[in-house]
């Protein structure tokens, strides 16, 4: 019987080398892919590639091909892939006979220049394909955690990050912070957003912007939620400027709000700092809607609510002078308790008894005020004069899409008409 022979030559040992190293790739995957890049080669080249034993060793960088066929009489050769004649198979071993199978080493390189370069082409598509499924599939697992990338470019719309792999993580203009700024090459957190895997090319979407950014900084800060003892039920963000986060406890020994914020802040000091100096209010979660609405408007103090629970929406009603805490600088604290509680919050100021009863239809004031102003405060629900002044002005800005100097005229002659 024939000895096998290892059968490699220079150009073989570099394809190796080149893609023995593949960093996302496990050693028995790598094999495989070898193993059948060899065969797709030897199958468009015989025609077939079932009689052929391929053995490769991607750590030494070598690879072996045995070709077995069967002896047949002399001039009976069918098919000289599969089929050897007696006197050619005596040349190998003098006491080969009929029906025995031989077992010969294959030199790959003699096949020429040509099948070299389709080899090492079927091998890249394939370890590229095999390259893209991992790591589509190792930040698909991450989607939702904090990772760490190195800015390698900037654009005006985007900044492209590299992890420390050389893995390529997508940092938009929409998921950044307004008030980031960023270098090359300075390490840069932000959260997985998602990941896009269009043609097999997987696009990693990170985001600074997202609540989930916020709540893995907290998690990682606060060790009485890693362990279990308090849980984020709710996280509200406008990115860089104001944040509100509810949480609540397991264990009545544990203040989560304390524990969050730690003593004089120093739990969310470096969280506050990374977040580009974003306020963040901690509140105490409850099932209780009404009662999780008047927290979440904090440091107003709220007199009564009227809840519409089938429509999500609540009228709030505090003293005059707590209104514009409820309201918040431009709105912003309202929008944070409306997004954390997922109610629409309207606010009214409270009418305290002594105060005239009487009230006017804002109707009567046409003379006065353009019908369409009129109309567009009448879809916000407010019919009166009364109402229409016991409305935030921010809130009448905001809801009915007017502008500030058409609101302050039309407070100006219902105001006039009391005094």
């Amino acid at each position: 019987m024939a000895t096998r022979k290892e059968a490699k030559g220079p150009s073989m040992f570099e394809t190796f080398q080149e893609f023995k190293e593949t960093k996302n790739i496990d050693r028995t995957t790598l094999v495989s892919v070898l193993e059948e890049s060899f065969r797709n080669v030897l199958a468009k080249m015989f025609g077939s590639d079932e009689n052929f034993d391929v053995i490769v060793n991607p750590d030494k960088g070598d690879f072996e091909i045995h070709r077995n066929r069967v002896v047949v009489e002399d001039g009976e050769v069918k098919d000289e892939n599969k089929e050897i004649s007696l006197t050619e198979a005596q040349k190998i071993e003098p006491d080969y006979e009929v029906g025995e199978e031989v077992s010969e080493a294959v030199d790959f390189t003699k096949f020429g220049r040509r099948a070299i370069l389709n080899l090492r082409q079927t091998l890249a598509s394939k370890i590229l394909e095999l390259d893209h499924d991992a790591l589509y599939q190792k930040y698909k697992d991450k989607v939702g955690t904090i990772v760490s990338g190195e800015v390698y470019q900037i654009w005006k719309r985007e900044v492209l990050l590299m992890d420390d792999e050389g893995n390529e993580l997508h940092l938009m203009k929409g998921d950044q912070i307004p008030s980031d700024t960023y270098r090359k090459g300075e390490t840069v957190r932000a959260v997985v957003k998602e990941v896009n895997n269009e043609n097999n090319n997987p696009r990693i979407m990170l985001s600074r912007t997202s609540p989930e950014f916020l709540k893995r900084l907290l998690e990682a800060e606060v060790p009485e939620i890693a362990d279990g003892l308090i849980a984020i039920r709710k996280v509200a963000r406008m990115p860089g400027e104001r944040a509100k986060v509810a949480v609540e406890s397991f264990d009545d020994r544990i203040d989560p709000v304390g524990a969050c914020v730690g003593v004089k802040g120093s739990r969310v000091h470096g969280i506050v700092r990374e977040l580009q100096n974003e306020n963040i209010d901690v509140i105490n979660y409850t099932s209780n809607i009404q009662l999780f609405i008047q927290r979440a408007l904090s440091p107003a103090k709220v007199t009564s609510i009227t809840l519409d629970e089938e429509n999500h929406k609540a009228e709030v009603y505090l003293q005059p002078e707590e209104v514009s805490l409820a309201i918040g600088k431009g709105g912003m604290n309202i929008k944070l308790a409306s997004m954390l509680t997922e109610h629409t919050i309207d606010v009214f100021r409270v009418v305290n008894e002594g105060e005239n009863d009487e009230d006017i239809y804002l109707d009567e004031f046409s003379d006065e005020i353009d019908q369409w102003v009129i109309d567009a405060i009448k879809a916000l629900g407010y019919d009166t004069a009364k109402e229409v002044l016991s409305a935030p002005r921010e809130l009448l800005i905001e809801k009915a899409d007017l502008e500030e100097e058409t609101v302050d005229h039309l407070l100006e002659v219902l105001k006039a008409e009391f005094e």
